[in-house]
Order: structure tokens, then sequence, then C-alpha cells
């Protein structure tokens, strides 16, 4: 039985993606002067918070910050004027992005019942979420649904110093604990399993059936990898009698 169990957040226990695309799919449909259709602009939001969000996690800007250089490029897209004012475009994302967004917030169903399960586990591991995530966003995601009951700690960037990959280090460091001791399990392939892999730990692969970042299909994963389809066979393959 492994020691500790971290979760990833976003695409694992609340779908981000689905809450990004209702937003600017609402924003958008709001823009009269748009200079390109819904669903190009769609694609280029998306595109944008990978890219400022990397920067982000690099400790290239604060997180305001990459909310502010997305706006910038994004803005323009939309016919309308980019205002020089730090503070309009913190107004801009508080009132027209931020607001829908944390109304579209959803828990997965099997979110839940996979924590519940794992309370019951004899001798069950202790469970931390670590995420590339803002820590008051992540959180309050967590507490929306009520599942920061579940988790020892909720670990991010800024109580680590690093992000993920180097943040699984730092995360097991933190819990004190072994990484052949610890699972990572997220929806990521890359970054949520093998990476953890490479650091030392089990990485559990959540295959929801989609491509976080691209919304085709899921990747092709090595045989070798764990791999679950819903977050409820989990405790299964946690137990010490798992083949």
């Amino acid at each position: 039985m492994a020691d500790v169990v971290f979760f990833d957040l976003d695409g694992t226990l609340v779908d981000h993606r689905s809450a990004v695309l209702e937003t600017i799919g609402q924003i958008v449909q709001a823009a009269p002067n748009a200079t390109a259709p819904p669903e190009e602009l769609v694609t280029l939001w998306w595109t944008l918070e990978a890219r400022h969000m990397r920067e982000y996690l690099a400790g290239q800007c604060s997180f305001a910050e990459h909310h502010r250089r997305r706006l910038r490029s994004f803005l323009p897209m939309l016919g309308e004027p980019v205002p020089e004012n730090p503070g309009l475009l913190d107004a801009w994302i508080a009132e027209r992005y931020l607001t829908v967004f944390e109304k579209s917030w959803r828990c997965y169903p099997d979110v839940q019942p996979c924590l519940e399960s794992m309370k019951r586990l004899p001798r069950g591991p202790r469970l931390a979420v670590l995420t590339n995530g803002d820590p008051d966003q992540q959180r309050a995601k967590l507490a929306r649904f009520g599942l920061l009951e579940y988790f020892e700690a909720v670990l991010t960037p800024t109580e680590l110093g690093a992000a993920k990959p180097a943040a699984y280090a730092a995360a097991c460091r933190r819990m004190q604990t072994d990484p052949a001791q610890a699972v990572n399990v997220g929806d990521m392939l890359s970054s949520d399993v093998n990476a953890a892999a490479l650091a030392g730990l089990t990485g559990i692969w959540l295959d929801r059936g989609i491509d976080f970042v691209t919304g085709g299909p899921s990747p092709t994963a090595d045989e070798t990898v764990l791999r679950i389809e819903r977050l409820t066979d989990l405790p299964d393959h946690l137990s010490p009698t798992h083949a």
C-alpha cells in the first residue's frame, strides 16, 4: 500500500476544460465586433492560456499578470480596445471572465465516491492534491465541492517553490515520504504519469477519453502504463492484492 497518493486537480477532480470553453463561449457570443468566428476565438483563448500559464509556472510573471498577457492578445480579436492600465485588465478578468468561469466549475461524479472509498481502506494512504494552479483558486474549487476535508495538503508551486515535474520531489519531501512509496494520479499522460515515474513515483493515468489540451481523443499510452477510466477504480489499484 502506498504511503501518499497525490491527485492532480484540473481534469482529474474538476472539469476545468469544460468550464473554460463554456466561459469563453459566452464571452464570444456577446462580442458583436469579433474579428474571427467563435470556434477560432475559443481555440485562441485555449492557446493563450497554455502559453502564459507556462510563463507563470516558470516564474516569469505573477498569476494576475499571466491573465493580463492573455487579454492583451485576446481583446483585439474580440474587437475591443486593450487598456494600458493593468487595473482595467484585472477588472475585465474579474467581471467578465471569473464570474462566469467560477459558476461553470463542475466536479466529476466519480470524485467523492473514490475519496470515500479511500477513507475506508485498511491502513489507507494519506491523500494530497498536487496542482500547478493558483493556490487560492484551487482551494476555492475544492471548498466548493466539499473536498478539502479529504486531503492532508494542497500543494502548489507557491508552497513548493516548483511546478511539475520538479514539484514531485518537492511534494514528497513536504509529505515526508519516499517517492517509491508515493502515487500520482492525473489525466495528463506526460506530466502526471510519465514525469511522475521519472521522479520515482508510481504514476496512474486517469484516462477520461479526451486529451485535456486539444480536446481530441486520448493519447496512446505504452502498455506498461497503469490506466484507469474512472476514479472509482483507483482503490482497487492500491490494494495489496491487486495484480
